[in-house]
């Protein structure tokens, strides 16, 4: 059978019968002996499966094995962790079926919390439930308006919902597609009409033109600046109209870290906040692979917006990325045999 977004298993770049398995006293492989199938699409194998990977686990006892998508998954492995991002109801039925029939296998991550997050509805909901506010900053996020129905109400709707120009406009779905990652800026409540619902308006926030990303894998927490939108003054809201597009800013390679910026800008949300952030959502989406893409208020020291979480982002282009999902994996099996009973 054919799944969206991958070919068949003729690229497997390692072999299940490669894996030399040295079995303990208690009959099960030894933990450093870790096999990773994985299924997913032709670019994320291209990003995430870099040769410094590859080679790092290895030199670890960890095996990265191409998931076949025309046999039967109950046919392969064994696996310790399956590692996936496919879309498509088939898929999903499959890996929860397997999930189900083989409790031993790390899942990462189930299909039925992965789907929160193809919604920008629904996606941030567990941030605005948390209304995370501490001695160490404020979390939200920007005032939403999700737009449904024809492109003529947009007007009346952002009028009534009392949401404040500019708005950024985005695809309501998250689908993995260049089109669901679009990006627009509308000056003016009319030029909305010119969009195609279902959309999510977010009411832009000035942040002086910087993103922070944080990546999470695990209990593991990385954050890199990333370049975004300029602030917008009064001035510009009464010279510019109309709905601009923008390129997907959140996953530009080029990185901000090294630019010469202002401190009060640049300086990386608490260590803490972000903790007490990353914690709480994995706990809420039952996720343990995604980032969130948080910006600070223009003007303040401590008040930041989530304005998009995704599953399973661009890891390949945080540096040091192939230690921290290396130490990763070897903890979920390292975890798994320490709460096995002693025989």
């Amino acid at each position: 059978m054919r799944l969206d977004g991958e070919n068949s298993g003729e690229e497997q770049e390692e072999q299940v019968n490669s894996v030399a398995y040295s079995i303990c006293g208690d009959g099960f492989p030894h933990p450093q002996e870790l096999v990773v199938g994985y299924a997913l699409t032709s670019k994320k194998k291209k990003s995430f499966l870099q040769p410094q990977l590859i080679g790092l686990a290895r030199n670890r006892g960890i095996f990265f094995v191409a998931i076949d998508l025309n046999r039967p998954l109950a046919e392969q492995g064994p696996f310790d962790v399956i590692l996936h991002k496919l879309s498509g109801k088939d898929w999903c039925e499959i890996i929860e079926d397997y999930g189900q029939k083989h409790p031993e296998v790390t899942i990462l991550d189930p299909p039925d919390a992965i789907e929160l997050l193809h919604n920008r509805q629904s996606m941030l909901q567990d941030v605005v439930a948390l209304n995370l506010s501490d001695c160490h900053g404020k979390v939200g996020v920007p005032q939403q308006l999700v737009v449904t129905k024809d492109p003529s109400s947009v007007p009346y709707e952002v009028a009534k919902s009392g949401l404040k120009l500019p708005v950024v406009a985005k695809p309501l779905v998250v689908d993995g597609s260049a089109k669901s990652h679009e990006l627009f800026l509308a000056y003016d409540e009319f030029s909305l009409s010119e969009l195609e619902p279902p959309l999510v308006l977010q009411e832009f926030v000035n942040h002086g033109g910087l993103l922070f990303k944080i990546f999470i894998v695990g209990e593991a927490i990385k954050v890199v600046r990333r370049f975004s939108l300029p602030n917008v003054s009064k001035r510009d809201l009464s010279k510019v109209a109309g709905v601009f597009r923008f390129p997907r800013v959140s996953c530009a390679a080029a990185s901000a870290d090294d630019a010469d910026l202002d401190p009060s800008t640049a300086e990386l949300p608490p260590r803490s906040l972000l903790e007490r952030l990353a914690r709480e959502l994995r706990h809420r989406l039952g996720l343990r692979l995604f980032n969130i893409d948080m910006i600070r208020q223009h003007g303040t020291k401590d008040v930041f917006y989530v304005i998009d979480i995704n599953y399973f982002p661009g890891y390949g282009k945080v540096p040091g990325y192939e230690h921290i999902f290396t130490d990763f994996l070897l903890s979920l099996v390292q975890s798994k045999y320490k709460k096995r009973p002693v025989a």
